[in-house]
């Protein structure tokens, strides 16, 4: 993390199980050059870098490619940043994988940064989004998983590995459902998208004539006054309010941002949310939190790939590190 996003151009990578995406970003957080594959995600490992390759090279050979001088990777994790490996859980092939040498190599010894998703939404949030000019806050994506990322004294806070703010993993519920992560009664076991909707279906809830079973499905159904819809979201209130309250409680964050599909359901998970906070957030200085929605939306996690590649603010830009 040497390179100065003012001082130029730099190459974000965000890499899920569904996409790699990678993007020409300046220093004013516009995307100017795009590339995307399909994640080839029950393929090997080697098959999967190939795509990242592929990407690399259609931003080098856009006309600006060459001005570009760092790289920043956000990607699903677990990632260990300090290895420069990644392990996401829905890239199987992927264990330990060297990501950040492999990239450097193809980049031609640039710098190349890493972190995880959840960190690159949080510097993307605070650098253009709900949490800029918020020097202490907390950035959650509630979608297939939950994750999450720090700002602490105006500073992104991956951790020594990128995976700092992980609240999906948080237990919640110390008799609760066994998680996949091992633990019990975790926000992600009760708050993600799969969860939400399997709750409504065990309670009762039927879909619609189109059989779509999705959380959004089950927030259209809550919408329309559903009681079993409305209860599996005020549920998954219920945790992620929780898990906002504890870390609130250890490090004095004074916002909460919301992004991930799941937060697409609007009011149906936000108002359960604020009155779940009131119960949890009750000491006087997490007692005024504000909960907020994600602003950066589906470019999240390129903006914080390419925040990540960023040592000192610079009109705005946050610091990951």
């Amino acid at each position: 993390m040497h390179t100065d996003l003012a001082a130029g151009l730099v190459v974000a990578l965000d890499i899920g199980g569904t996409k790699i995406a990678g993007a020409l970003v300046d220093c004013g957080g516009r995307i100017l050059v795009r590339s995307q594959r399909p994640t080839p995600a029950r393929e090997d490992g080697e098959t999967v870098m190939r795509a990242v390759e592929e990407v690399l090279a259609e931003l080098a050979g856009s006309s600006l490619g060459e001005a570009a001088h760092a790289v920043g990777i956000g990607s699903a994790g677990p990632v260990d940043a300090g290895a420069g490996t990644v392990s996401p859980v829905n890239i199987p092939g992927w264990r330990g994988f060297p990501l950040v040498e492999r990239v450097r190599r193809v980049v031609g010894g640039r710098p190349v940064a890493l972190v995880g998703d959840g960190v690159a939404m949080t510097a993307a949030e605070h650098w253009q989004g709900a949490a800029r000019g918020h020097d202490n806050a907390l950035c959650l994506v509630v979608s297939t998983g939950v994750g999450g990322g720090l700002v602490l004294g105006g500073r992104v806070h991956p951790g020594p590995t990128g995976n700092a703010g992980h609240i999906g993993h948080v237990s919640v519920d110390l008799d609760g459902d066994l998680c996949a992560c091992g633990g019990r009664g975790c926000v992600e076991r009760i708050a993600s998208g799969p969860h939400i909707a399997r709750r409504a279906l065990e309670n009762g809830w039927r879909p619609g004539p189109d059989g779509d079973t999705s959380a959004a499905a089950v927030a259209a159904a809550a919408r329309a006054g559903d009681p079993v819809a409305v209860a599996s979201f005020e549920r998954a209130a219920q945790a992620l309010a929780a898990g906002i309250a504890a870390t609130a409680t250890l490090v004095e964050i004074d916002i909460a941002v919301i992004g991930g599909g799941v937060a697409g359901a609007g009011e149906v998970l936000f108002a359960p949310l604020r009155r779940s906070l009131r119960s949890y957030a009750t000491l006087s200085f997490v007692r005024d939190l504000t909960v907020a929605p994600a602003l950066t939306g589906t470019d999240a996690g390129l903006l914080g790939a390419a925040a990540a590649a960023v040592p000192t603010p610079r009109d705005g830009a946050p610091v990951a590190g």
